[in-house]
């Protein structure tokens, strides 16, 4: 066993915020920095990619996951823990039954139990996958009743999924994530109104962002129109908000706080339906009658990328990045799926583009081939101790302690002495009332 790692403290015993930040090969981070000095650099650094001409984020499974001092998930697990917590429930709603292990080790020779897939979902999804299509084919009756296992494991492990994205601490007063997620947008819509609206893509089914921004009033397009029905139509993504300057001309301003959303892998609120120009309509997930329209974690999620409504919004993240001097920021993200990396690839090629990912500098073999490629536009932001409870590269870190520029924190001070001056003045007047 290897010893544990000695993780920097400050002056008063707390433990400092490690941050390294690969531009191209090379860690700009030098030793004889302190870690207040290197944060406050990165914080200069993000505060000038965030009035870049052409601005989009990617959020990753990352985003939405949180755990609090017991190590309990808060938000939406990552795809490891989440394959885990499916093959370790016994007795949950959506699992694998004892009698659906033995029957699928004894026919097929395939354990569960196996460590690959308690780390992968997706590679437990593509061997099930794999049997399911081969299964599928055969004529001899056993055959076709161990496909009927296999098909109800793979419906469990959707199940499961769509589960902990609608069910969890967050849905019961935790607002730990949301808050954060209200946090990042409150502070996005302050970017120069001057400039082109911010882009959001996400690769997560969830309802953060979406719950966020109306929270918050601000206003923001998703690609569905209508009011009673909200439908998919490609075509919202070219409108814009304005509002009228003056009443008596006709003078209007683009509305400075709309965010452009796009949900590149589906949501827990699409489902489809037969009636109508577009069959894919949004609405409250307990309102919905069909399964929802997702892209599950399988081995054909690629071609399901190819189909609407998913094909638009994939189109528009091509659009977006390849713009002249765009810059991308992918924060929960560690670039495991093939069919999105592709597209920042192609990206790369366009001299003006700028890639500022947040993400363990060794999470992976992808990541360690960025940084190999030593490209100044490609920035590599995060901690690399392992036993540091603080993380640079994580979503709460990127909102707290980067995207947190002296005028942002002095805008919120300002936002939060008006609401409390207000709420002061309410109860002043109820209590005039009652007198």
């Amino acid at each position: 066993m290897a010893d544990p790692v000695a993780v920097p403290s400050t002056e008063d015993g707390s433990e400092a915020k490690i941050v390294a930040v690969y531009k191209g090969a090379n860690n700009t981070v030098t030793a004889a920095q302190s870690s207040a000095d290197a944060l406050a650099a990165v914080r200069k650094d993000i505060a000038d990619v965030l009035n870049s001409k052409n601005l989009a984020f990617l959020f990753g499974s990352g985003c939405s996951s949180a755990r609090n001092d017991k190590d309990e998930e808060l938000g939406v697990p990552t795809m490891q823990p989440m394959a885990t917590a499916f093959l370790s429930d016994r007795s949950g709603k959506y699992r694998a039954t004892k009698t659906d292990r033995t029957r699928l080790r004894n026919s097929l020779g395939l354990n569960l139990d196996d460590q690959i897939f308690r780390e992968n979902l997706e590679a437990l999804m593509e061997v099930l996958y794999g049997y399911q299509f081969a299964l599928r084919t055969s004529e001899k009756p056993a055959m076709q009743a161990i496909c009927k296992v296999v098909e109800k494991v793979i419906n469990n492990i959707r199940g499961y999924i769509l589960d902990v994205c609608t069910n969890g601490r967050f849905n019961n007063g935790d607002s730990t994530v949301l808050g954060t997620y209200q946090q990042f947008y409150r502070r996005l819509i302050q970017r120069d109104r001057a400039l082109a609206r911010p882009w959001v893509f996400t690769l997560n089914y969830d309802l953060f962002s979406e719950t966020a921004m109306d929270r918050l009033g601000i206003p923001y397009i998703n690609g569905f129109l209508g009011s009673i029905e909200r439908r998919f139509n490609p075509a919202a993504f070219r409108y814009s908000l304005s509002e009228q300057l003056d009443t008596s001309s006709r003078k209007w301003s683009s509305v400075d706080s709309l965010v452009y959303f796009a949900k590149l892998h589906g949501s827990v609120s699409w489902e489809s339906r037969e009636d109508g120009l577009f069959p894919v309509v949004e609405t409250a997930p307990r309102l919905l009658t069909a399964d929802r329209l997702l892209i599950y974690p399988t081995p054909s999620k690629q071609n399901a990328s190819f189909a609407s409504p998913y094909s638009d919004m994939f189109r528009e993240f091509q659009t977006r990045v390849a713009r002249d001097q765009s810059v991308l920021i992918s924060l929960g993200y560690s670039f495991g799926d093939e069919h999105v990396n592709n597209i920042i690839f192609q990206a790369l090629t366009i001299p003006t583009f700028r890639l500022v990912a947040f993400v363990d500098p060794s999470a992976n073999e992808t990541v360690k081939r960025l940084r190999a490629l030593n490209d100044p536009r490609i920035w590599i932001i995060g901690t690399e101790e392992r036993g540091a409870d603080w993380k640079g590269h994580y979503f709460a870190s990127f909102v707290e302690d980067f995207m947190s520029a002296e005028s942002a924190n002095d805008a919120d001070k300002a936002i939060e002495n008006v609401l409390m001056e207000l709420l002061k003045r309410s109860g002043n007047d109820k209590n005039s009332d009652d007198e």
